[in-house]
């Protein structure tokens, strides 16, 4: 049996990385609504909404801390499986990913200690204060690493000499052509993502009969957010997708299973790409949609995936159905909004038990849609790591593919074991719900910010008995 070290390293990052993205994801969204809650609680004084900020905290301490161990991988990977990419873009990758730390998880972390620490121990303004610097730092965060992948996606402000990159105009490679839209759509898919587990969250302590009054504020702040952000990020989408058309043609093509750039395109609603034949078979697509949407004209022409060599293109079937399954997720949530949002206005969204019961179950949606979102720009961007400098191929450390098979099945069963219980751990303290913990209990906590994934899983644990 042949084993492929390209193959074996590019699989070791996806699957190191999916487990990665979406708890920064999740904490960015999170850290909002909690800053929004504490606010909301300065504001009027409203208990309910202080109660609401400490459960959620506990539930983003061990995200938080989930997103730190996982993110730490992957940077060791770049050296371990990724050497000579490292070699030929760390001039310019390195310093991004550095201000990122510097800038975003060194600030986050100041506060996040006060954040977490903070009840009754300092004045109510400097711990909502330290909520937004927390919320402020996870975008900053998402601001860099965004850059450093876009600029991958479409160097630009860079030249090459013996095969190495060198910055050139730092301003033109942070802001990467298609940085600003890939950043928007990001976070606020980030966001969606928070809205819909808090709703979820809502409709399932309604549905149990629990925690009525913070259930009701749960699905009224989740459901209004859907409201906005769902529709914005279709609109967000579709001026991404012109952006990308313009700089990353073949993605689009591959995304769409668009061959003939002479053809104007239908859309493709089910297809099974041949990238052998060049064709799409059982496909069922509707005329002129796809030219229309992608270029915004009736009869519009773009480049097909026949434009290039069967060597420079991305993998056509994760591409083509990670796209439909985002989209297919993103009309969900906007269906499900929309919903809501009608009952909401009729007076009977909390005694909707169908509303209820699907809102319910949904939680799992945004971050499989920000999965599906991450498989398109990866997969989309190959063959190159960073396009037009250097190949995945050409990217990888010279490691015996057996070595990177082992470590990859090493990933495999303890990232299993370890996200298992910390995913096990958010269910018990959701399950226990909001509630107001005992004066006595802020004796001896830790003040290191980490260690508030400790104090949430004292929290997820029964009460000791007499």
């Amino acid at each position: 049996m042949h084993l492929d070290a390209v193959l074996l390293a590019r699989l070791q990052f996806a699957f190191t990385i999916s487990f990665h993205i979406i708890f920064p994801a999740f904490t960015i969204g999170l850290s909002a609504f909690i800053a929004t809650l504490l606010m909301r609680y300065s504001i009027s004084g409203e208990e309910r909404f202080r109660t609401l900020a400490r459960f959620w905290t506990k539930i983003f301490a061990v995200s938080f801390a989930m997103g730190v161990v996982s993110g730490i991988v992957l940077s060791y990977q770049f050296g371990t499986n990724f050497s000579r990419f490292s070699v030929v873009v760390g001039n310019v990758i390195g310093p991004l990913i550095g201000y990122e730390v510097l800038a975003a998880f060194f600030l986050e972390a100041t506060f996040l200690g006060v954040m977490l620490f903070g009840w009754n121990r300092v004045p109510s303004w400097l711990h909502t204060a330290s909520a937004v610097i927390v919320a402020f730092g996870t975008l900053l965060s998402a601001f860099w690493i965004l850059s450093a992948n876009s600029w991958m996606q479409y160097p630009t402000g860079h030249e090459v000499r013996d095969g190495i990159a060198y910055p050139v105009d730092w301003l033109a490679i942070i802001f990467s052509p298609t940085f600003p839209l890939r950043f928007a759509h990001m976070v606020i898919a980030a966001f969606l993502t928070t809205a819909v587990v808090v709703l979820s969250v809502g409709a399932r302590y309604l549905l149990a009969g629990r925690f009525p009054d913070h259930a009701y504020t749960m699905i009224r702040m989740g459901l209004g957010l859907m409201l906005i952000l769902a529709p914005l990020q279709l609109f967000i989408g579709d001026q991404h997708g012109l952006v990308t058309e313009k700089y990353q043609p073949i993605k689009i093509a591959a995304i769409e299973g668009h061959w003939d750039a002479h053809e104007v395109a239908p859309l493709v609603l089910f297809a099974w790409p041949d990238g052998e034949h060049q064709r799409n078979d059982y496909e069922l697509a509707l005329p002129h949609l796809g030219a229309l949407i992608i270029t915004h004209e009736w009869e519009g022409i773009y480049p097909g995936l026949n434009d290039i060599p069967p060597s420079d293109r991305p993998p056509l079937a994760s591409v083509f159905f990670a796209f439909r399954g985002m989209v297919a997720i993103g009309f969900y949530l906007i269906a499900l909004a929309l919903l809501g949002g009608l009952l909401w206005l009729r007076g009977s969204l909390f005694e909707n038990r169908f509303f209820l019961r699907i809102a319910s179950i949904s939680w799992p949606l945004g971050f499989l849609a920000i999965l599906c979102g991450w498989i398109v720009t990866e997969s989309g961007r190959q063959p190159w790591l960073a396009t037009g400098i250097i190949r995945t191929a050409d990217g990888i450390s010279p490691l015996p593919a057996t070595q990177v098979l082992a470590t990859l099945i090493l990933f495999v069963v303890i990232y299993t074991a370890v996200f298992g219980m910390g995913i096990r751990l958010i269910n018990k303290l959701i399950n226990k719900g909001p509630q107001a913990p005992a004066l006595a209990e802020e004796e001896g906590l830790p003040s290191r910010p980490i260690s508030g994934s400790g104090a949430a899983v004292r929290a997820a644990l029964p009460e000791a008995s007499p």
